[in-house]
């Protein structure tokens, strides 16, 4: 259970660094952080990673729910003695409840982290690439420590 409390504590940190750039900020309005590699842009997402498929939120909210209850389960059911396993998976499914929220609540997600030379992104979206990088670490150089069940 402390993976699923991981999650919420993701999920929280996505969500009120979001509400902060939606109400402090106007949509396209950016501001340097550290000149010239960081700055704070709030941008409107409408589709996926890099605003692909734009528009496709049916789409995007049924992939989420099925990574959600697909992960979910793993971390509920799964074997007990993967900690680096289910951290992965744990900031993974805080990161896609995060878009999702967005999702169904406005229509699109809040991205704003903007690097210059990368497409702006958010929160959710770190979590989701560092689960996933994780995850395939453990895949390829771990596979002792990969269980189904």
């Amino acid at each position: 259970m402390i993976f699923i409390f991981l999650s919420f504590l993701v999920i929280l940190l996505d969500q009120l660094t979001k509400y902060i750039v939606k109400t402090q900020m106007k949509p396209y309005e950016s501001f340097p952080v550290l000149k010239p590699i960081l700055y704070i842009t709030y941008v409107k997402n409408r589709g996926a990673a890099f605003s692909l498929f734009e528009g496709k939120i049916i789409f995007f909210t049924v992939i989420s729910l099925l990574v959600i209850s697909i992960i979910l389960f793993y971390l509920i059911k799964g074997p007990k003695d993967l900690y680096i396993t289910k951290f992965s998976l744990a900031l993974i499914l805080g990161g896609t409840v995060g878009n999702l929220l967005d999702r169904i609540r406005l229509g699109y997600v809040i991205d704003f982290i903007d690097l210059r030379i990368w497409p702006v992104f958010n929160m959710a979206d770190t979590f989701i690439v560092v689960g996933v990088l994780l995850l395939s670490y453990i895949l390829i150089f771990e596979k002792e420590n990969v269980k189904i069940f």
